[in-house]
């Protein structure tokens, strides 16, 4: 007999439909699973045997084959492991076909028939609420408030496969989780709760820095000695970041969701990601990639920041892979096997000594690079990728009244009042636009929305002149002045927002 249950499967972040046929023959018994699967969906057969025998059910010795449609693209994972068994039971006349109609099936199964929690919940929900389907998606329990964190869809969660063939027949109910419900993040305490930009001291100008980039969502990068607060600083952005909107969690939780990074009593991401690889990071881990390409560190940062710390010691080639999320927000990654995009709109938070011995242009401690090496470090950051970095900071080393000082200022939560405020101007500017923020600003719409004085024209044709600032530098100031200007909350950028835009532009002359 043959018989067909729905399942749903992962490319990239998106999900798609999977129709799971399973005829039952007579011949030599076998169990075969065919429409490019992996390694670990073929062990499906394996796991689908055990764990219809031992929930205390008759196995069909009988020839079985299983194919998953589309079979021109590649399985993964073992996620169809619940919908094999239920067709396979449907075939076998265990289960009555009609009962499986409008539902679709994901889970991972045990050998004692326990169904285990799988990666990519989220994107299966979100594929259904698109459809704006009817179909009921049966998930594994410890997914179930994933799932449910997408709207206008009918999630049950189920533990045990005896569990699923009860509901089916009608003898018991799994655990409804719910219809139509949206799970918003919970505020726990953040791995950043205990760290407040009130524990620095000194570094004003780096603070009120950081402030713009926060609130226009603007990359970032600090070069100073060792010991100016460089790392500090960085370690507390997300202490003054602004909070997540519903579609924004989302769309990062199916990034994480699909990496397998969410821990089973998360929904959505409570905050902003914070990602901080170290400096022998490869190519590949970084952008994303595989043969099967997984997201990397730029997506697994999206809307959020990613934070480089000794950035001239990462290999030139990481460095340069950063350029196209950097200006598009995106990233293409090919492959023979298959051609993915994925978002990657974060924020670049980066730290750098001068030199190799960290005191280039110190004025305390003498410098004991030479010139050549001093260049080839700082070569590393090239630049155009420097070009793409709107904010650029000096942070010197500290003073001794500043060391010894009491006071830090202004505590995190001052500071990201001020952030909200301002990026409630933009969501407002922009709510017919497909942007956030003034960093996401393309060409034409920085003409449209960036109107300036004509005292701040003049400014920066002077700075085009006299600086040498690139086409894509001058958009950059712009951007940034127009952050400027929405703290102020002034809807024309006047003189004083462009020339404390302009400052942040100093070192990209500097290093050349």
């Amino acid at each position: 007999m043959l018989s067909t249950v729905f399942s749903s499967a992962v490319v990239g972040i998106d999900a798609y439909p999977v129709e799971v046929e399973v005829d039952i023959s007579s011949g030599i018994p076998a169990f075969n699973i065919v429409g490019l699967p992996d390694t670990a969906c073929r062990e499906s057969a394996d796991r689908v045997r055990s764990a219809i025998k031992n929930s205390g059910l008759s196995f069909p010795s009988k020839k079985i084959t299983v194919n998953l449609a589309p079979a021109d693209i590649k399985k993964e994972g073992s996620g169809f492991d619940l919908a094999i068994a239920i067709g396979l039971l449907v075939a076998n006349e265990s289960i009555p076909a009609e009962q499986v109609k409008g539902k679709v099936f994901c889970g991972e199964l045990s050998l004692d028939g326990r169904v285990r929690g799988i990666p990519g919940v989220l994107p299966r929900a979100a594929l259904l609420a698109e459809e704006g389907s009817d179909e009921v998606l049966i998930v594994p329990a410890v997914n179930a408030k994933e799932a449910l964190c997408v709207k206008g869809i009918h999630v049950y969660a189920c533990k045990t496969l005896s569990g699923v063939i009860g509901f089916l027949k009608g003898d018991r109910e799994v655990t409804k989780t719910s219809g139509s419900v949206v799970v918003s993040p919970e505020k726990k305490e953040s791995q950043f709760e205990h760290l407040d930009f009130s524990d620095i001291k000194g570094q004003h100008h780096a603070k009120r820095a950081l402030e713009v980039a926060a609130a226009g969502g603007h990359n970032v990068i600090m070069i100073g000695p060792p010991g100016a607060g460089k790392t500090m600083l960085a370690k507390r952005f997300p202490s003054i970041l602004s909070d997540f909107s519903q579609e924004e969690a989302i769309e990062t939780t199916k990034i994480h969701s699909v990496a397998g990074l969410l821990t089973q009593k998360a929904a959505l991401l409570e905050y902003r990601p914070f990602r901080d690889p170290h400096h022998t990071i490869s190519n590949v881990a970084m952008i994303g990639g595989g043969k099967y390409p997984k997201p990397g560190e730029v997506s697994l940062a999206h809307h959020g920041v990613l934070f480089l710390d000794e950035l001239a010691e990462f290999n030139r080639n990481v460095l340069e892979v950063l350029r196209q999320p950097l200006e598009e927000g995106r990233v293409t990654i090919s492959r023979a096997a298959s051609t993915l995009t994925f978002p990657a709109r974060f924020m670049l938070v980066a730290a750098t000594n001068p030199c190799p011995c960290g005191y280039f242009s110190d004025p305390k401690k003498e410098c004991n690079c030479t010139p050549i090496q001093v260049k080839k470090y700082m070569s590393k950051i090239s630049g155009p990728l420097l070009d793409r970095i709107d904010i650029q900071l000096e942070v010197p080393c500290l003073k001794v009244n500043e060391i010894t000082g009491k006071s830090g200022g202004e505590t995190s939560d001052m500071i990201r009042a001020r952030v909200e405020k301002a990026r409630l101007f933009q969501r407002a500017r922009y709510c017919h636009e497909k942007i956030a923020s003034n960093a996401e600003l393309e060409a034409h719409q920085v003409e449209k929305y960036c109107r300036v004085s004509p005292e701040a024209e003049k400014l920066l044709k002077m700075a085009i002149q006299t600086l040498g600032f690139s086409a894509r530098a001058y958009h950059k100031s712009l951007k940034v002045a127009r952050t400027i200007a929405d703290l102020e909350e002034s809807e024309l950028i006047n003189a004083e927002h462009v020339s404390e835009a302009i400052h942040y532009r100093s070192l990209d002359r500097s290093v050349a």
